[in-house]
């Protein structure tokens, strides 16, 4: 039985809080000489999520799955534990979606949206660390004109109390992170960057399944047309047949109407295959970023995919590290965490300090001379007192949204573990359909050469002759379909276990943000604190 994770963020320890709090008695304020000293962090530690006990997603997972003597017909073989390659799609072994596919990594503009927030969110985490990590230091330069009265001083002339007052100083300012805010805050921006990287990561994988499986549409949308134009070939034949009789005496009129007729029902199927085939071959132009009446864009058939035939199987414990969007979940999660500890380091003191030096003169050319210096020190300790009830109703807010992102992580996975047994499931029976398909069309088809010989020669009535057609057409349609539908739910299976992101050498976890010198020290120093 599949269970979800176990949850393994504590829930905001009272030692911890307690060691932060304001207190009145002797402990509590020899704590608060510690907390001045060294300070301490609020709120949950986040971990990373316990992995599933079960060791497979399904119950029984077949080692292979039927085969057909069909073209795209051989047995799928499974490996459970194995590698996914980040570069999946070609496995199915055609150079033309290959290409399509690289172009369509480059210039989609999805990715390149998912792209853009994910060096947004970056730098929004480079310029929060810098904000609040260091001291501020600014330099200040300005002239004031200024009009005192003088006449307090026995002085009632105007014309000397108007002056100019030049100042230069730099001003440095920082506040203490006595109840951890900052690193909190700090968490919930990398959980951020981490988030849109996973959201990167998704946008390819959705446009690479998506491009694949739509290429795969029109292979079986040409392959149905095909079908029916053969069909309807062979029934122009028959019509012939058909009428060559009659003008022997050997067929009535009602049998050419009937024959007529099953030409025209085929026909008739022909324009919204076409239709649907165009529409497909539009979305495979618009996934893969170029116009639809693009001259370079190629047409994709059966005969030009190949169906892969060694699979990997993901482990339960594995498919959670590997799939966008439970790590995306999961940063989420670790987000609303950090949020939750923002809000409860806002119960606790704050102490800001401040200092200034600089220069003052009523020229510019005696400034930084002999007594122009200034300077101030200055300190400001803020201790929310009474807000009413707006600091704690912000915390327990806090708290409802870090067990909805917890809930939503565990939805997420059993989403992902539904997919994947899908797909399993899928193609285990797509196998046994493809074989049923194929002995259905080999069978149609003779029985279509038998009728349609017996009526040539007299041996076998309208009807017959008719029944074997549709036979043969529908068969022809489904045996394509079945065709199809095994490539589409391999693609399916790819994307279900994660696309083999982790794989590639320039995956989008190797981010500016995970790179730069000063955000390694920030999480060094935050792991040192916890």
């Amino acid at each position: 039985m599949l269970r979800a994770p176990a949850r393994t963020v504590s829930r905001l320890p009272a030692r911890r809080i307690e060691t932060c709090g304001v207190v009145r008695s002797r402990a509590g304020i020899l704590a608060f000489g510690l907390l001045l000293v060294g300070g301490c962090t609020v709120g949950p530690d986040f971990r990373t999520p316990q992995t599933p006990p079960a060791t497979s997603i399904v119950s029984t997972t077949p080692a292979a799955t039927a085969g057909a003597p069909v073209p795209g017909g051989a047995a799928q073989r499974f490996t459970s534990g194995g590698e996914v390659r980040a570069d999946w799609w070609r496995l199915f072994r055609s150079t033309a979606l290959d290409a399509l596919i690289e172009h369509a990594l480059a210039e989609s503009p999805n990715v390149a949206v998912a792209s853009a927030r994910l060096r947004e969110a970056a730098e929004n985490f480079t310029a929060e660390t810098g904000a609040r990590l260091y001291p501020r230091v600014d330099a200040i330069g300005g002239a004031n004109r200024e009009r005192i009265s003088t006449a307090a001083f026995g002085n009632p002339n105007p014309s000397s109390n108007l002056f100019t007052l030049y100042n230069a100083s730099i001003n440095v300012s920082y506040s203490f992170d006595f109840s951890g805010a900052i690193w909190r805050a700090l968490e919930g921006l990398e959980a951020q960057v981490e988030y849109q990287a996973f959201q990167f990561e998704a946008a390819r994988l959705s446009l690479t399944a998506n491009l694949v499986t739509a290429a795969i549409s029109e292979a079986s949308l040409r392959a149905q047309l095909a079908a029916n134009e053969s069909a309807l070939a062979t029934q122009e034949q028959l019509l012939g047949i058909v009428r060559q009789q009659m003008s022997l005496g050997g067929a009535n009129r009602n049998d050419l109407l009937a024959q007529e007729s099953q030409v025209a029902q085929t026909r008739i199927l022909l324009a919204p295959l076409r239709k649907q085939l165009a529409l497909a071959r539009h979305q495979v132009a618009l996934l893969a970023g170029l116009a639809p009446n693009n001259p370079e864009l190629p047409a994709f058939t059966l005969a030009s995919l190949h169906l892969p035939e060694d699979l990997p199987l993901s482990v339960p414990s594995d498919l959670v590290r590997q799939r966008p969007d439970i790590r995306a979940a999961e940063s989420q999660w670790h987000q609303a965490s950090a949020r939750l500890g923002v809000a409860t380091a806002n119960l606790y003191p704050q102490l800001t300090l401040s200092a200034s030096m600089g220069s003052q003169a009523l020229a510019p050319g005696a400034l930084f001379g002999t007594g122009s210096m200034v300077s101030s020190l200055a300190g400001s300790m803020l201790q929310p007192i009474f807000r009413g009830g707006e600091l704690q109703a912000r915390r327990r807010a806090a708290q409802a949204v870090f067990e909805q992102a917890e809930a939503q992580y565990r939805q997420t996975v059993l989403a992902a573990f539904q997919n994947v047994a899908d797909s399993l499931q899928a193609l285990d029976q797509d196998a046994h359909g493809l074989q049923s398909q194929a002995r259905f069309a080999q069978v149609a088809d003779e029985s279509l050469q038998v009728a349609a010989e017996q009526y040539r020669v007299g041996a076998a009535g309208q009807l017959v002759l008719l029944n074997a057609q549709r036979q043969a057409q529908s068969a022809q349609v489904a045996l394509a379909q079945a065709r199809a539908a095994r490539l589409a739910d391999t693609a399916a299976l790819f994307q279900a276990l994660g696309g083999g992101w982790w794989n590639k050498a320039d995956n989008a976890l190797a981010s500016p943000a995970a790179q730069s010198s000063r955000q390694a020290t920030l999480l060094n120093v935050f792991r040192e604190k916890q």
